[in-house]
């Protein structure tokens, strides 16, 4: 298992690296991540996944009210199906109980049957579709899981 930490700037060309590979289309900018980390912890909570002092995934949540969302979630392709982003979502989703929200949404690529399964394991249903979502026209699958409260 990955070691968990809240994410810093420090972290931050780490994590643009992390991005670019795993969102070559549509990666957030560093500036768009910076901006995520001004409302850290008001209303953002980010972590970053290290093995062996790297980091080689990332994970982010924000909350307004009794609503989550799931940011986004990645980690290196080749550290990939050994339970990172599992462990990623599980301390995102703590973390919304924690600040008492009573629903955690998301947006997943309809092109990444991965991370469909890994949220439909973790009891999230699909409710929509947003067509061409994303910057290379594929579309996001919505999703919502409810939280015990």
């Amino acid at each position: 298992m990955a070691a968990l930490r809240q994410m810093t700037r420090d972290d931050l060309a780490a994590v643009i690296e992390i991005e670019r590979a795993t969102f070559p289309a549509d990666a957030w900018t560093e500036g768009m991540l910076r901006g995520e980390l001004a409302d850290q912890p008001r209303t953002r909570h980010y972590l970053v996944a290290e093995i062996e002092g790297r980091i080689v995934g990332y994970a982010g949540l924000a909350v307004a009210a009794d609503q989550a969302d799931v940011q986004t979630i990645a980690v290196y392709a080749e550290h990939r199906r050994a339970g990172i982003g599992s462990q990623l979502l599980t301390a995102l989703l703590t973390e919304a109980a924690r600040r008492r929200a009573t629903r955690i949404f998301l947006e997943v690529r309809a092109d990444n049957p991965g991370a469909k399964t890994m949220y439909t394991n973790f009891g999230f249903e699909a409710y929509g579709v947003r067509r061409g979502y994303y910057d290379d026209g594929t579309d996001a699958i919505t999703m919502m899981r409810e939280l015990d409260g």
